[in-house]
């Protein structure tokens, strides 16, 4: 039986996936606590969406022509394969199915909603890129103004200003104007592309005809090229989106957020219109962005609700990380344990379940050693842990009614009466670095 069972091959995560080991949980939570904070400031409420959605919800709202949904989803069918559900590769399309489902159109206008979720897209991993991974990102919904867009720029500065590294990135921005001054546009620029398609990538050859504004950020060298000799968006925009996009730019000039206005900058969603913009790596550029956003008046109307203006944002959480830890910035976290409770003997052993338990509710973090280990074992253990303070305890020490307190630190220890053991440990932790956050804060 040993033999069949060191045959079998090592199990491993699925390519592409990762997981997410406590040393970066501690990320994971010092983002989400910034983005809770600065949500709550904001008025945002949070909101989930379901981990899979009708295929439907992104065919029609990110394109059913978009590489998302044409190539990147993971999409299945019911047992009577009569429906078809796919994992979400985004979240808008749903947020924006739920104001609908459940009426959020008579609530006060507009809408603030925000969520720190899971995706999924069958992307090729690389670097930074994985095919389960964490966004979050925030949508507002029911108003059309500048003043909004940037709103939602400010607090995604403010987020990466929070996190320490937003002078990695640039903000870029553009316009993509609206039905009226985009249709004119994208037919300048097939007529600009036509008779250059063997100058393009697979990819972008099929986009010629279906989605032509992603040929301007394709990350492909000679489409780069010539994307940079094509006609740009901004001598095509109408004069109600040109003011539109003078009044973002002077908000955010106002709120002193430095930006790079990009005329190539677009997004690689169907949805999106007037305002787009992302925030890009000042050493990599495009290619390791930590996310975008920009408005996108059109889906609700889309998604099968009346017309409805809109504006979100979304970022990675894993390309967050990446930027801190580039930084070399440790998280704020409340994992380190203070007290290491040593025992030796039965008796001994009791008595420290009641100790390491009557710490615990205090508010200092304790572990407790409560295996067959040697003193001298259970000291190793304590030093791996990094605690500050080791308790120790024998049957000598429960007879007298003492505890040993050994200051991991400095090397030294002394004996000190048991029933005064809290009172002593609160003194020496200092009361301010008592976890004492309860479900009610």
């Amino acid at each position: 039986m040993s033999e069949e069972i060191q045959k079998k091959p090592k199990l491993q995560a699925p390519k592409g996936v990762h997981d997410i080991l406590p040393e970066d949980h501690q990320y994971f939570t010092m983002i989400k606590k910034v983005v809770r904070h600065r949500a709550r400031q904001s008025g945002f409420r949070r909101i989930s969406t379901p981990i899979f959605e009708n295929t439907d919800v992104f065919a029609r709202g990110i394109g059913d022509a978009t590489d998302i949904v044409e190539k990147e989803m993971f999409s299945f069918s019911s047992k009577d394969g009569k429906r078809s559900y796919s994992l979400k590769p985004e979240s808008t399309a749903g947020v924006v199915r739920a104001y609908l489902e459940h009426g959020m159109a008579s609530l006060p206008q507009p809408v603030e909603l925000y969520y720190i979720e899971p995706h999924f897209r069958y992307d090729k991993p690389q670097k930074g890129r994985y095919r389960q991974f964490h966004q979050l990102g925030f949508e507002i919904i029911g108003e059309s103004d500048a003043a909004l867009d940037v709103q939602v720029i400010n607090l995604a500065h403010k987020i990466n200003q929070d996190l320490e590294i937003s002078d990695l990135l640039t903000l870029q921005i553009n316009s993509i104007g609206c039905k009226k001054c985009r249709g004119q546009y994208i037919e300048d620029l097939k007529n600009f592309y036509y008779g250059k398609e063997r100058s393009l990538c697979f990819d972008c050859k099929d986009r010629l005809e279906k989605n032509p504004l992603r040929l301007l950020d394709c990350k492909e060298e000679d489409c780069q090229i010539l994307a940079k000799m094509a006609p740009k968006m901004d001598k095509a925009l109408c004069s109600d989106c040109q003011d539109y996009h003078k009044d973002v730019k002077e908000f955010l000039e106002e709120l002193k957020i430095p930006y790079v206005e990009n005329p190539s900058l677009v997004r690689g969603l169907d949805y999106y219109n007037r305002t787009v913009f992302e925030f890009w790596s000042k050493a990599e550029g495009s290619q390791n962005a930590t996310g975008g956003g920009g408005r996108y008046d059109g889906l609700v109307e889309i998604m099968g609700g009346p017309e409805t203006p809109a504006v979100g944002y979304a970022a990675g959480v894993e390309r967050l990380i990446s930027y801190m830890k580039e930084k070399g910035i440790k998280p704020i976290h409340k994992d380190k344990i203070q007290v290491f409770v040593a025992q030796l003997g039965m008796v001994a052993k009791k008595k420290s379940l009641a100790l390491v338990n009557d710490l615990r509710d205090l508010g200092i973090h304790v572990l407790g050693a409560h295996g067959k280990g040697s003193i001298k074992a259970q000291m190793r253990m304590a030093d791996r842990f990094d605690a500050d303070w080791t308790l120790l305890m024998g049957q000598i020490e429960v007879q007298e009614g003492t505890v040993i307190i050994r200051d991991m630190k400095k090397g030294s220890q002394e004996i000190v009466p048991f029933e005064g053991i809290m009172d002593e440990m609160i003194k020496r932790i200092g009361a301010e670095n008592l976890d004492t956050t309860t479900i009610w804060e």
